[in-house]
């Protein structure tokens, strides 16, 4: 029975987020790291083709990694400067349009003046603001974002600086144990697609079932 509630709340919360949402599609040469002031972890990005975000403003940090062609030979791969772009979306999809990667002096242009495109399902460009990020001395992005947006840089968000506490993926695969694997696998691939505050929102619903 709490697994039939369970399904039918995921349903009901999952369709209407969709009613609101729109499809960031992922390019495999693009490596998302933050998304929102939040870092994106690969288990949620792995195999999915889009991710759900909700209709507004937002901020993604990005890299490209290309592998080596045939028609290069500019060592085993390249990799870009981490990215900064912030925009908002009304349409159904946003998409990250790249231009050709091939030479060194076509990625030296890139890395230099953030020369991609963001684009709605009708191929129009979606205005933006764009800045680089530089490395952080400790690796940490997620930390380096929250700074970033602190200072007002050109495309800072101000609501993207709050530290917020997280519930690491770890957690939020743990707490969905509710279910065997076996039990409702598309679904639960449905779920991971969506953002940390829906897959928030759910858990709560599921911890409320499983105290009554």
């Amino acid at each position: 029975m709490k697994l039939f509630l369970a399904a039918t709340s995921l349903f009901i919360l999952l369709v209407s987020a969709s009613c609101h949402a729109i499809t960031l599609k992922l390019d495999p040469e693009i490596d998302l790291l933050v998304l929102d002031g939040r870092k994106i972890s690969g288990s949620l990005l792995k195999g999915a083709d889009g991710l759900e975000l909700d209709r507004g403003q937002h901020q993604f940090l990005f890299r490209v990694d290309k592998a080596p062609t045939s028609a290069s030979n500019n060592g085993p791969h390249y990799q870009s400067v981490p990215m900064i772009v912030t925009f908002t979306a009304s349409g159904k999809t946003v998409a990250i349009r790249l231009p050709a990667l091939d030479s060194r002096r076509e990625r030296h242009a890139f890395d230099k003046s953030l020369n991609f495109q963001l684009i709605d399902e009708q191929g129009k460009e979606i205005a933006s603001i764009r800045d680089h990020l530089p490395m952080p001395s400790g690796g940490d992005l997620e930390q380096a974002m929250l700074n970033y947006n602190r200072n007002g840089q050109a495309a800072s968000v101000p609501r993207f600086a709050v530290q917020t506490s997280s519930t690491p993926d770890v957690q939020l695969n743990a707490d969905f144990a509710w279910q065997e694997a076996s039990d409702l696998p598309s679904l639960q691939r449905w779920f991971e697609r969506f953002d940390a505050a829906t897959r928030l929102r759910f858990l709560s619903w599921m911890k409320t079932l499983r105290a009554s």
